[in-house]
């Protein structure tokens, strides 16, 4: 609708056929640089990436209270929401409805590092094999991970602040140290002739 409205204004300011090329041209570069669906993906899955410690948390207390891996999802995914309980919700639906567990739970391993719980739902679908120690398990790494990754981003931005700190002191450092020390030597200098 923008990029339709961005043509016609070509159209009505310019006239004729050159104001529709302009318009079509500045609506291409609208059409460009709208808000897009890869940036909304970007952000819900650094959302999703930051919701699976709590999610694999909840699903491993449903499991170890007696639910099934599929009522576990289920019931995780309609409480937590987001993009993460949506994609478990929508894979224990799935599940439900007699689809195959492996396409079920693949929208939940696109989720940055949700392989591992992908996989383990997967199985516990297909088997029963118990899953509550190892998504527990999952969970603490997926924290350790994040604390690795914050403590990294806290060591990198500890780096990145010494440059203009050093900017800033470095010439009050030469203009209070240095230049008067060297306006001394060569007054000394000068008169010791």
């Amino acid at each position: 609708m923008v990029v339709a409205g961005v043509v016609g204004a070509g159209w009505a300011l310019v006239g004729g056929v050159t104001g529709c090329g302009i318009g079509v041209l500045a609506g291409c570069c609208v059409w460009r640089l709208r808000p897009g669906a890869d940036r909304k993906e970007d952000v819900d899955m650094a959302r999703a990436a930051r919701q699976l410690p709590l999610a694999a948390d909840l699903l491993a207390s449903c499991v170890t209270a007696g639910a099934g891996p599929v009522e576990a999802a289920q019931a995780v995914g309609e409480s937590l929401g987001g993009p993460v309980g949506e994609r478990l919700a929508s894979g224990a639906a799935q599940v439900r409805l007699g689809g195959a567990p492996a396409d079920a739970w693949r929208q939940v391993g696109r989720i940055p590092g949700a392989g591992a719980l992908a996989r383990l739902l997967e199985r516990a679908a297909e088997s029963g094999v118990p899953t509550a120690a190892p998504v527990a398990r999952l969970a603490a790494d997926c924290r350790a991970e994040q604390g690795r990754a914050a403590t990294a981003g806290a060591r990198r931005a500890a780096v990145l602040m010494t440059a203009p700190v050093g900017l800033c002191f470095l010439p009050a450092f030469l203009a209070v140290g240095v230049v008067p020390v060297v306006i001394g030597l060569a007054g000394g200098l000068m008169s010791g002739r």
